[in-house]
């Protein structure tokens, strides 16, 4: 007993000490440094076989999707399955490079003696920098996302599917319902604000005198003011001939007080008919002097509000006064709601304008796109550089998820306990990898579409 009592004890005096270590059961595999492999670890390394399965699940998923949607695709099932399987088949290929970066972390992929693997015990960074390479290099490089676009052909089967009457149907009802969608999230408040502002902002920014001044000289020069001034003549002929004692009135009231009244009424009386008379002449003379004096009027008016510095600065304090007023305000904010309401409308009815105009649109680009080698070219040279900004801009962020996941580990001390304890975490990248993979070829196949709609 005591032999045994010492054999316990001296193992739990050496645990103090640095320099010492305590024996261990072969079954354990794990140095002091690391601790012992608990029950708790066990538990996650359950968590991890869970996990495993589930990401392997993701991946054959995503290829009985591939298999189908390709399937799908080449029957003529539509333009989703070509969506799909672009999702699925990205999907796949992230669950690919994923996989094997995850595997040979910790050991040999299916126990096969490839090099460079179970390297975190030795060549951790590099595998962070290796790895971070691989991605860019193989799917994010700009080389590698033009071939493939270019490949596709999308513009030419792009004008073949818009080409079909039913597929641009198709597209200007997915056109409508996007826009009373974007109509019915916007909140009216906000945009009228914006509306107002916008259109205030711009009328204060531009000096209106001068094109008001060549305006209205094109309108004199081009005799479009004579109408009006037809209107006005004839207005004031018949306003005269109603209203014979508010002049005679008026007239009679500005005399001095001293004259007798009959005298007053007499001169009222002249004064009536000869504005009658003179009103009447205008009226019925287009060639009568008071006309030319009014488009000599006009003319100098046009040129002073190009020319006379004073003048325009009377028109901009008129105007700036004009825009402050609140009922112009007001009317300038609820442009909106005449605009959303009648957008509104046209969407939901299919025989308005705007989609009529619409679908002639698609039907008429797809031809084009269908027909047209130059505009082919111009349209695939257009989305190839458009989806290669789009990943050469991010590459970066991509692929540093994967290099700066692997350089934080410390590779000699931790390389067992590490798949236990953060094991089932990494396994969330081969799912994470089968996602963005997933969105990133959907977004690809959905923008080289939409941009080139």
């Amino acid at each position: 007993m005591q032999a045994g009592t010492r054999h316990w004890a001296e193992p739990m005096e050496r645990t103090t000490d640095t320099d010492e270590r305590p024996e261990r059961h072969p079954v354990a595999h794990i140095t002091r440094d690391l601790g012992e492999f608990t029950a708790a670890d066990a538990e996650k390394q359950r968590g991890v076989r869970r996990m495993k399965t589930i990401a392997t699940g993701a991946l054959v998923l995503a290829a009985v999707v591939y298999v189908l949607a390709t399937w799908a695709e080449r029957s003529g099932a539509g333009a989703w399955a070509g969506y799909v399987a672009a999702a699925a088949e990205a999907g796949m290929v992230g669950a690919l490079a994923d996989w094997f970066a995850v595997t040979a972390l910790f050991k040999r992929p299916m126990g096969l003696p490839i090099p460079h693997t179970a390297i975190i015990r030795t060549k951790k960074d590099q595998l962070g920098r290796n790895l971070g390479d691989f991605v860019g290099d193989n799917f994010l490089g700009e080389d590698v996302v033009r071939q493939r676009l270019r490949s596709v052909g999308i513009s030419r089967r792009l004008g073949a599917w818009l080409a079909e009457p039913a597929n641009a149907d198709r597209v200007t009802t997915e056109l409508a319902t996007a826009l009373r969608g974007a109509l019915t999230v916007m909140r009216d408040s906000d945009v009228r604000a914006v509306v107002g502002e916008a259109i205030t902002r711009r009328a204060d920014a531009q000096e209106i005198a001068p094109g008001l001044g060549t305006m209205l000289d094109r309108v004199v020069s081009d005799g479009g003011h004579h109408k009006a001034v037809d209107l006005i003549c004839a207005k004031a002929h018949d306003w005269l001939v109603l209203h014979r004692e508010s002049v005679m009135e008026a007239v009679a009231g500005g005399a001095p007080g001293w004259t007798p009244r009959f005298v007053d009424q007499k001169i009222g009386d002249r004064v009536y008919r000869e504005l009658l008379r003179f009103v009447t002449e205008m009226r019925d003379m287009p060639d009568h002097p008071a006309r030319g004096t009014i488009d000599t009027f006009l003319t100098d008016f046009a040129t002073e509000l190009r020319e006379d510095p004073a003048t325009r600065e009377k028109v901009e304090r008129l105007k700036s006064e004009i825009l402050a007023r609140g009922e112009v305000q007001d009317v300038i904010s609820s442009a909106w709601t005449s605009v959303r309401t009648s957008l509104l409308t046209a969407a939901e009815d299919e025989r308005s304008e705007l989609r009529l105009r619409t679908r002639a649109g698609l039907l008429s680009l797809g031809a084009r796109l269908a027909e047209d080698d130059r505009l082919q070219t111009k349209v695939d040279r257009w989305i190839e550089d458009a989806a290669t900004h789009v990943v050469t801009t991010y590459q970066a962020e991509i692929t540093g998820l994967i290099t700066d996941t692997v350089a934080g580990w410390d590779a000699e001390q931790t390389s067992r306990k590490i798949e236990a304890n953060i094991g089932r975490d990494l396994q969330f990248i081969r799912i994470n990898g089968t996602v963005v993979g997933a969105l990133a070829g959907l977004t690809i196949h959905t923008v080289t579409h939409a941009l080139g709609g």
